[in-house]
């Protein structure tokens, strides 16, 4: 699938700020499930980026941008050329052995509700680790509900289950919480994912989880639409939680109140008028 993405992130500030630092993870990698054709990134006002990696190999866009400043927008915009893999991911180095994604962190602990929960889904001992997978994977997606108002950036998965309810960030944490209660190593995937109800104008980018089986590697798994990922997924970031990946983090001096505006178009591009 040709995948077109038009991703625009507005902040605007109702003081001005006096300085702005931001690390961006919104480029794409190439590997055997996708192939970045092209991306392009603006910032308005313009301003030097510098490129960079971060541990995990995430490519990032470092910026600072001084002087009085009310607004910044940040686009990204190019065409991915996506196969289905089925969810295992292949062609990616790995700088870490998996193990290091059974660390705990704020966003993705369990809870004593939540540990019960992962290990009733997994079944008895023993039991196929794929299969366990797909089983909780099954189970946090009949549990919970997809509902934007009840939570934040900043929710965590024990928050989120005790809810019943969240996005796909909160669908994820929970996932990949439950997983590293099973001693299954887990991570974060940041993304874009093409609806498959013809909808391309969306609210947020798209969030899913992989995690690693000893025979396969590491396979993805979208709690949010109970699959695997598949051809319509563009996979940009991967971390321990939310924060290692998110498209945008940053700090600021000054600038008082801050609004964020989203535009963000994710479709085939054959539906686009492309070739």
């Amino acid at each position: 699938m040709r995948i077109r993405i038009a991703h625009t992130t507005t902040y605007r500030y109702d003081q001005p700020a006096r300085r702005l630092q931001q690390i961006l993870r919104l480029t794409p990698r190439s590997s055997d499930s996708q192939h970045v054709r092209s991306w392009r990134v603006i910032v308005r006002p313009e301003v030097r980026l510098r490129h960079d990696e971060d541990m995990l190999g995430n490519h990032l866009l470092r910026l600072c941008l001084e002087g009085p400043t009310q607004e910044i927008s940040i686009s990204v915009s190019g065409e991915v050329q996506t196969s289905d893999t089925h969810g295992i991911l292949r062609g990616v180095t790995e700088r870490f052995p998996p193990a290091l994604f059974l660390r705990e962190t704020a966003l993705a602990r369990a809870d004593a509700s939540l540990r019960d929960f992962a290990r009733e889904a997994a079944g008895a001992p023993g039991r196929n680790r794929l299969d366990v997978l797909h089983d909780l994977m099954r189970a946090i997606h009949q549990r919970m509900i997809f509902d934007p108002r009840h939570t934040h950036a900043a929710t965590t998965a024990a928050e989120a289950f005790a809810l019943g309810r969240g996005v796909c960030q909160d669908l994820t944490h929970v996932f990949i919480a439950a997983c590293r209660t099973l001693d299954i190593p887990a991570r974060y995937v940041s993304g874009y994912f093409v609806r498959n109800d013809g909808v391309t104008e969306q609210e947020a980018a798209h969030a899913w989880a992989e995690a690693h089986d000893p025979l396969l590697g590491w396979v993805g798994f979208d709690p949010a639409n109970c699959i695997c990922p598949t051809d319509a997924h563009v996979r940009v970031a991967v971390g321990l939680d939310y924060n290692g990946a998110a498209p945008v983090r940053g700090s600021r001096s000054g600038g008082g109140a801050e609004t964020l505006d989203v535009a963000l178009t994710v479709a085939q591009a054959s539906r686009q008028g492309q070739a």
